[in-house]
């Protein structure tokens, strides 16, 4: 009795836990897309400072490398941010062309830690999880469950009175 008890609890706290993923969902796409967005400025604008100077993205970073120590750092930090750009619009290419449940089986699209913590910081779940809102369903199931209850038994009594004058009435007939 106590463990379907608990695999129930365990079941719901699930459910609900599990119910909120399609609001994470887009809420870490919503900050995915911002992100890629604005990567994509970044690699841009580096791509037209190359291509000023006659040069394509490859070739800018190599020329960079070799300026010296602060141009090495730069051409490693903007070869990162290039890498990071392609992977974080791959990511959001391939979610977005997906359904919620679809997206629930492909959790490592969701890998960038920085996105999905303050994605996570920032979430309010889509239903009320909340000890205040769990007190209120229970009420309400009992509340519920009370005027059901209620109502079936005015009705078995309504209908067990007209049995009886009918029954009465036969026996008088």
């Amino acid at each position: 009795m106590i463990s379907r008890v608990i695999s129930l609890l365990a079941g719901l706290c699930t459910g609900a836990g599990l119910s909120q993923f399609p609001a994470y969902a887009q809420a870490y796409l919503q900050r995915l897309g911002g992100h890629v967005d604005a990567l994509r400025r970044v690699v841009a604008a580096f791509d037209a400072d190359a291509a000023a100077v006659g040069l394509e993205r490859h070739s800018a970073l190599v020329q960079l490398a070799r300026s010296g120590e602060i141009g090495a750092e730069r051409a490693a930090t903007m070869a990162a941010t290039i890498d990071r750009y392609e992977r974080l619009a791959a990511d959001l290419h391939q979610l977005a062309a997906l359904s919620p449940v679809e997206r629930a089986l492909h959790l490592h699209r969701f890998a960038e830690t920085d996105i999905a913590a303050a994605t996570l910081r920032a979430f309010e779940p889509a239903v009320p999880v909340t000890a205040d809102a769990l007190l209120l369903t229970g009420a309400g199931m009992i509340l519920g469950a009370g005027v059901i209850r209620g109502l079936v038994g005015l009705l078995r009594r309504g209908s067990a009175r007209i049995r009886r004058r009918r029954s009465r009435r036969d026996r008088l007939a």
